[in-house]
């Protein structure tokens, strides 16, 4: 019988408050509602906030997941996830953020070649820095979506990062320009934007999906997309579906 590999996607940027996490949990609604069956692995080891977001009581996080592979304890993937719903499993990053200096990224390909073929997409929500557990992640992705914004620093960044992934010569690489955090920044044109970066901008979340007072919202353990009150707007649910519906379709043709 031949298995279905799933798809790998890494959710990064440079720069920490850019909306990431939030858009990787919106990305996972979206394969999980087309009946993909979508796990989360929170990358981000010192700051991740999925298991928050989604009021986890689970203690098992990835630093046990490694260690019990380090030390030959193994059993079962089950073991270290937490479910979200039928089709969205998580496994969440360390409680203790000492913890994260201690995982070896020798086994970031071993846990992603664990569950290539249990899940239809694989989705790595990244740390906000090109340390060496991010780019392995992203060496082992089959997409890579970088989240930015219109702030100024956040630009220069995005400029920097873009020179360095193209030395490593990584592919399949896609854009999002998030209005949706500084919905009041608006110096900077597209034109602009795409001059100061060296690149397209692919998808755009806009400001309309501002969300005021977010906290109250994100203290339900509901991803936002699907709260209907919190009310991202329409075209933004269709960008978020134009993106899974690009990588489904394998990419930039």
């Amino acid at each position: 019988m031949n298995l279905k590999k799933g798809k790998v996607i890494s959710v990064t940027s440079s720069k920490g408050g850019v909306g990431k996490t939030i858009i990787t949990l919106n990305l996972a609604s979206v394969f999980a509602k087309l009946n993909l069956k979508v796990l989360v692995i929170d990358f981000d080891l010192y700051n991740g906030a999925i298991a928050t977001y989604l009021n986890s009581t689970s203690t098992r996080t990835i630093y046990n997941l490694v260690e019990d592979l380090a030390f030959n304890r193994y059993d079962n993937f089950q073991n270290y996830i937490f479910s979200y719903d039928s089709n969205i499993d998580v496994i969440a990053s360390p409680q203790d953020p000492r913890e994260a200096s201690k995982i070896d990224t020798k086994y970031i390909p071993l846990i992603i070649n664990n569950v290539i073929f249990k899940y239809d997409i694989i989705l790595l929500d990244t740390y906000s820095i090109l340390n060496e557990v991010n780019i392995t992640c992203l060496d082992n992705s089959d997409y890579i979506l970088y989240v930015f914004t219109k702030d100024l620093f956040d630009l220069k960044n995005t400029k920097s990062f873009f020179s360095i992934i193209e030395d490593a010569k990584l592919t399949n690489i896609y854009t999002i320009l998030n209005e949706a955090i500084y919905p009041t920044k608006t110096y900077f044109s597209y034109y602009d934007i795409r001059n100061i970066i060296k690149r397209n901008i692919d998808f755009t979340i806009s400001k309309y999906s501002y969300i005021k007072n977010i906290d109250k919202y994100l203290i339900d353990g509901k991803i936002l997309i699907e709260n209907k009150s919190c009310q991202i707007s329409r075209k933004d649910v269709k960008v978020y579906n134009d993106i899974a519906k690009t990588i489904l379709k394998g990419g930039k043709q």
